[in-house]
């Protein structure tokens, strides 16, 4: 099959590949440097804010399939630039769906969490999107345009992606690991409710929604365990047999340009009971990421 993904050289996108790589046919996508080779992988530079390379490359390359992973996730960035995030978030996923509808392309488009206010989470997929924020407000119209512009399309959202793979970019996981390799206090916000996502598990998940079912709508593709940030950073550093000081800080406290949610969090019953995949409850998920980490470490 010709599966196309956007956003290749980012850390979900180098999960995607890593699974595709001698099974399928592959166009990466994306700005700035390609990822490594693999095998039956073509490599080609497109920017979903210009209107018109992301949507051409998917058409001249026949896409019979689309992950589209690409965005602007910096939240304080977006807000700093609002044109660029609705351009990216907003004009990227209608360059995608337009060739996806023009092709009879399955699409799978990549979202988040922050869709949701953080008032009243954990949400389920059929709750009411409540975005604050222009990240948050330029990925739900993205959400919109993928639906309405694709005829067979599905929605992943994931929340708080971490990777130990060689390469990733730092995370809010590898930052406490490596904080409290060096001895340094963390400052965690003590008054937000997240699901923490390993990216090969998000990656399982998409790719089987993509390639083996019809499901179309909203699916939460995130870790099975809703969580506050300092509990999460308290089991991820008993993981790795770390410790140090942690001091509780609340997000008001902090001057931040973009909001964040608070009580946030997703339910994943319904992609447990689709996927084969399912999502990883955290204890599973932290034993994977040390081993991704260890590897990288070369021990």
């Amino acid at each position: 099959m010709r599966v196309a993904i956007t956003g290749a050289n980012g850390m979900l996108g180098a999960e995607l590949l890593a699974r595709l790589a001698g099974r399928h046919e592959v166009l990466a996508l994306g700005l700035g440097e390609p990822p490594p080779p693999t095998q039956g992988t073509q490599w080609r530079e497109a920017d979903l804010g210009d209107g018109r390379s992301a949507e051409q490359a998917i058409l001249d390359f026949r896409a019979e399939a689309v992950l589209h992973a690409g965005a602007v996730t910096d939240v304080d960035g977006c807000e700093r630039d609002v044109d660029l995030a609705w351009r990216v978030n907003v004009g990227g996923t209608e360059q995608v769906a337009r060739a996806c509808r023009a092709l009879g392309a399955r699409l799978v488009a990549v979202s988040t969490d922050y869709v949701f206010d953080g008032e009243a989470g954990p949400y389920a997929e059929d709750d009411v999107p409540n975005p604050r924020g222009a990240y948050a407000r330029t990925k739900r119209c993205g959400e919109e345009a993928a639906l309405l512009l694709a005829p067979d399309c599905a929605v992943g959202r994931v929340a708080v992606l971490y990777s130990g793979r060689p390469g990733a970019k730092p995370t809010f996981a590898t930052q406490i690991v490596e904080k409290l390799q060096r001895g340094e206090p963390l400052k965690i916000f003590s008054d937000q409710i997240v699901s923490p996502t390993l990216a090969s598990n998000a990656a399982d998940m998409l790719l089987e929604l993509l390639l083996e079912h019809d499901y179309r709508g909203v699916l939460h593709t995130t870790g099975a365990t809703v969580i506050g940030r300092i509990p999460f950073t308290e089991q991820l550093a008993r993981r790795f047999g770390l410790s140090g000081e942690i001091i509780p800080v609340k997000t008001a406290e902090v001057k931040l340009p973009a909001p964040r949610p608070l009580r946030g969090g997703l339910k994943v019953e319904r992609a447990a009971a689709l996927l084969r995949h399912r999502p990883l409850l955290l204890d599973e998920a932290l034993d994977l990421f040390h081993a991704e980490w260890m590897s990288r470490a070369g021990r």
